[in-house]
């Protein structure tokens, strides 16, 4: 077998399988007698950095989840277990080159038929793969054959790189003159970066610069000869960022995210883990990026939840990011118009207080929804879309909830249309004909009378993205109107596509989810506008407050970013929250300082950590009782600052009941091992009653 390193990665006999294995120490003895050790069977050909390997056991523990969870997130992507060892196949071109004899018989030496000499012509500047051949000569592998049989070409299989896909949004990345306050803010990273250690928040509100502040810290790594890694809380958002990075440092930058093919996916880890590529973009799972000599990690949008994995090993890759920044002395900056509460009193602030351009930020109008008619859109909301479309210009609209009504009831005896799996109201989506699941994915036909009273009045409830914007395409024609939300990106029409053509449109308005308010530049955008702005505040979840004033500051940040300047409408009923207070002020700062207060009196985060644990089974009793165990065997080792709450019921989903308990703790280090380790005692009776335990660290 040879020498082995920590990351090496081997095919094991495991019983009668072949399992991979992943190599995550070495030793010169074992206790196990040397008759029970087994050879592996072959070596792969690629490691795991060793660094990554170390997080990966970290994460197993840290997140209550196995080493072998934790590590197999660390894998180049494609490589895993199972029946048989998989991993992607390297894409061979084959490469045809012409021969001096070849280029005789162009000058009149020799035979040729028209497709021969129309080959020879186009190898005749230079070695070309046969798959570009076929296309411009018609050649096929049976013609090139024959030229090399007569020794007029060589051929040769290299092998090609599978690079992404990507859609350019915005102009081309330009290198500008930093203001103030960013080479301020540069110029305090570049120190740590010199010293390998420092942790940043960048506090910038948007438009204010932070993207070109990444950048140039991007430039001062590169130029000590260290890598970087990228974090976007959207897949949607790599396209942009990557063209802006591309733009500066050209083919440097390579993509990782799910939606990239297996082995472009592949093929990008292994350009980053050899160093042909030295800087990667992605959304939390580009985390893991094999960067050798790491010296920044970049967090864009760190307030965004989508940096939180929601299935095990639930991670939180900010958490992730400043571990492996750590560890490898690299520098972490995160950045953000509204930090969460967690990192304005963790890390360094470095600020950003004004729009690049000198604008002000748009001024937020609040739209008392208390006394609107029936409609989605107030008829002050309704007045200023006529405007845009008199005069012409771009916006935005925000409601996060997407399809056309949230539910339907018969108006006769009070029917409700509920999932049949999950204890939730179905949503009508009217351009498919369906009712569906937002959890489960069930559907079934729109219903046309009730199926208790026979009755034909069915009401429609609420409004989501698709009644919203076929309405506005009924009122503001022929002004066209984008919809981007997961019915449309299910649909076929990337993130990318909707976006890319929103910007090319001289007029439009673009209609979405939470999505839409996501790192965006769009100059041309006058008018924002947020319906039900307060409708997370409905939600029972100490971070509702945080969550609703992120959404409207980000979303009014996308506003008025060009000389025509720009208005935000904020449709609310609780128009008194400090949320909506404080976003239509534009006032982190003061939201933050009355936030931090509320969650000190509370004990809520940063001032402590919580772990979920949810018990789910088909079965109500065994989850009932398992749950029960599980709470005295977690309340019996906990440290004495922690307390639990529960076991409470929660929701029945996808046909299985739920029970949680809450632990809050001011020692996670404790605690974390303390439910670990009644999770793992709990574990043997929770299987024979058919129960799953899953735990969350830090849920979001």
């Amino acid at each position: 077998m040879g020498d082995l390193e920590v990351g090496a990665l081997l095919e094991v006999p495991f019983g009668r399988q072949r399992v991979l294995g992943l190599v995550v120490g070495l030793s010169d003895a074992s206790d196990v007698p040397p008759d029970k050790l087994v050879e592996p069977i072959a070596s792969l050909d690629i490691t795991v950095p060793r660094d990554l390997v170390e997080v990966g056991l970290w994460l197993g523990e840290e997140y209550c989840s196995t080493p072998a969870r934790g590590l197999g997130l660390t894998l180049p992507p494609g490589v895993g277990g199972g029946k048989k060892i998989r991993r992607p196949k390297a894409r061979k071109d084959l490469l045809v080159e012409l021969t001096l004899g070849g280029r005789e018989a162009l000058g009149g030496k020799g035979r040729l038929g028209s497709r021969q000499k129309a080959i020879l012509r186009a190898v005749s500047g230079g070695p070309r793969a046969a798959r570009d051949l076929s296309a411009e000569a018609g050649a096929d592998r049976a013609g090139i054959r024959k030229l090399e049989q007569r020794g007029l070409v060589t051929t040769s299989e290299v092998e090609r790189m599978r690079r992404p896909e990507t859609r350019r949004i915005g102009a081309p990345a330009v290198e500008v003159e930093l203001n103030e306050a960013q080479a301020a803010a540069v110029g305090r990273i570049v120190d740590a970066i010199d010293s390998r250690d420092g942790s940043f928040l960048i506090h910038g509100v948007t438009g204010s610069g932070k993207t070109e502040v990444y950048m140039a810290a991007v430039e001062a790594a590169l130029d000590r000869g260290l890598g970087a890694i990228v974090l976007v809380p959207e897949i949607a958002l790599t396209p942009q960022t990557e063209s802006r990075f591309s733009d500066r440092v050209g083919e440097q930058v390579a993509l990782l995210h799910s939606r990239m093919s297996a082995g472009a996916r592949y093929d990008e880890w292994r350009r980053l883990f050899s160093g042909d590529a030295r800087i990667c973009v992605g959304p939390r799972s580009a985390v893991f990026a094999p960067i050798r000599d790491l010296g920044l990690i970049v967090v864009d949008e760190e307030h965004d939840p989508s940096y939180k994995q929601e299935s095990d090993p639930r991670y939180d890759a900010r958490e992730v990011a400043a571990r492996r920044a750590e560890e490898a002395g690299a520098v972490l900056i995160t950045g953000t118009a509204t930090p969460r509460p967690e990192s304005w009193v963790a890390l360094e602030h470095l600020e950003l207080p004004d729009r690049v351009d000198g604008r002000p930020l748009p001024p937020v109008e609040i739209v008392d929804m208390r006394s609107a008619g029936s409609g989605p859109l107030h008829p002050r909301t309704l007045e200023a879309f006529g405007e845009l479309a008199e005069a012409g210009g771009k916006a935005i609209l925000l409601l996060n909830r997407r399809g056309w009504a949230g539910y339907l009831v018969c108006r006769s005896c009070g029917h409700p249309w509920t999932c049949p799996s999950c204890d939730v109201s179905l949503v009508m989506h009217r351009e498919q004909g369906l009712v569906r699941c937002h959890h489960c994915g069930h559907s079934e036909p729109m219903p046309t009378d009730c199926p208790e009273c026979g009755s034909a009045t069915i009401a429609q409830v609420g409004a989501g993205t698709q009644r919203v914007a076929d309405e506005l395409e009924r009122l503001l024609a022929p002004l066209p109107v984008f919809r981007m939300d997961a019915d449309t990106v299910a649909a076929g029409s990337s993130h990318a596509q909707v976006l890319g053509d929103f910007q090319a449109a001289d007029s439009g308005v673009l209609v979405g989810t939470q999505m839409v308010a996501k790192g965006h530049d769009f100059p041309d955008v006058t008018l924002a506008v947020v319906l039900d702005a307060d409708g997370a505040l409905r939600i029972p979840d100490f971070r509702s407050e945080e969550r609703t004033f992120s959404l409207i500051t980000q979303l009014a940040g996308r506003c008025g970013r060009g000389e025509g300047g720009g208005r935000v409408l904020v449709q609310a009923l609780s128009v008194g929250s400090p949320s909506i207070v404080h976003a239509s002020s534009h006032d982190s700062v003061g939201f933050l300082s009355g936030e931090l207060e509320r969650r000190r009196d509370l004990g809520y985060p940063p001032f402590s950590h919580l772990i979920d644990l949810v018990c789910s089974a088909p079965d109500e009793a065994a989850v009932a009782e398992i749950s029960g165990v599980l709470a005295a065997a977690v309340s019996g080792s906990l440290p004495a600052s922690a307390e639990m709450l529960g076991p409470a019921p929660l929701f029945r989903l996808r046909d299985r009941h739920r029970r949680r308990l809450m632990v809050k703790t001011e020692n996670r280090p404790a605690t974390v091992e303390a439910v670990r380790d009644a999770v793992e005692r709990t574990a043997k009776a929770a299987s024979s009653r058919g129960v799953a335990i899953s735990v969350d660290v830090d849920p979001q």
